[in-house]
């Protein structure tokens, strides 16, 4: 087995308060999250609370989305932790977090995914590049959400 931790930054002039709102709120990552627009037919279902602790996503799209689930299990505001389980292509569960810290007036937001490489994923870690697929995938994610922070 082997572990993995992708993590990625960017730096905001939208306050943290601002910024925690966007993922603290499953319904808003729609606006800003990489995988939102790859699948249009991708199921979506919302359950739990609103937003913050207890909120939970759970989706099902193509073989390019897959399916899989989110909770949010704390939330302050400075970090948002969630619990992100792939239910396919492959089961995985990758504990996920967002940190807010003031820079200036502004904000840097860092996302970072924890993981594991079990049974073939271990053998297929090397090929897939999971550190560098995903690390694009979460940069093109915050350039979306300091988009979508800095309009609102």
């Amino acid at each position: 087995m082997s572990t993995y931790t992708v993590t990625r930054s960017i730096e905001t002039s939208a306050t943290p308060a601002q910024v925690h709102a966007f993922v603290d709120d499953f319904r808003r990552w729609s606006v800003w999250s990489p995988w939102e627009d790859i699948d249009p037919t991708m199921q979506r279902t919302y359950t739990g609370a609103e937003s913050g602790v207890g909120a939970h996503y759970e989706w099902a799209g193509d073989g390019k989305v897959g399916a899989g689930e989110m909770t949010i299990e704390s939330s302050t505001p400075q970090a948002i932790g969630i619990r992100l389980a792939f239910t396919k292509p492959f089961a995985a569960v990758c504990p996920t977090r967002f940190e807010f810290a003031p820079v200036g007036t502004g904000t840097k937001v860092t996302w970072t995914m924890q993981g594991e490489n079990r049974g073939i994923m271990v053998l297929l870690a090397p090929l897939l590049r999971i550190q560098k697929a995903v690390g694009k995938d979460f940069d093109r994610g915050l350039a979306k959400l300091k988009a979508a922070v800095e309009s609102a």
